[in-house]
């Protein structure tokens, strides 16, 4: 487990910041923007879970875990250039990931009705919050 002893560096104080294997870029980069969106994403998702008491079975839980476990890999992922060789091999995003993640999804919607108009926002604390995850998740969709 990672432990941080400091959680400022005062190194990005002239709007540049430095990747996982220490590469300095500016805050705007596409990159910092695509780890960003998904870091807010899994945020998102964790603020709607908060509402979740009661709501959800235990493997359901044990999903949104996995899910927001997986999103914080994928930043790591995100903050770590391609290079030719590494000293430690990096996470990356596995092609599993993405089956298993269709699958809870098509298995999930199985058990819907078919919808015939749009669902608005809103309705519980908690639907509200997946919405708002929802978004998040497609912009940082966007970004990656």
């Amino acid at each position: 487990m990672v432990k941080l002893t400091k959680i400022y560096t005062r190194t990005g104080d002239e709007g540049i910041t430095g990747l996982s294997d220490f590469t300095r870029v500016r805050k705007t980069d596409a990159r910092i923007e695509a780890y960003a969106d998904v870091d807010e994403a899994n945020s998102a998702l964790g603020l709607a879970l908060s509402f979740a008491k009661g709501e959800f079975e235990a493997q359901e839980l044990a999903l949104m875990t996995r899910i927001q476990n997986e999103l914080f890999d994928l930043g790591a992922d995100l903050a770590t250039p391609l290079h030719e060789s590494y000293e430690y091999e990096p996470i990356r995003v596995q092609e599993s990931w993405i089956k298993d993640l269709e699958n809870f999804i098509d298995q999930y919607n199985g058990k819907l009705d078919k919808l015939d108009s749009f669902i608005l926002p809103g309705g519980t604390s908690l639907a509200a919050g997946l919405h708002v995850a929802r978004t998040v998740v497609r912009r940082a969709e966007r970004a990656t």
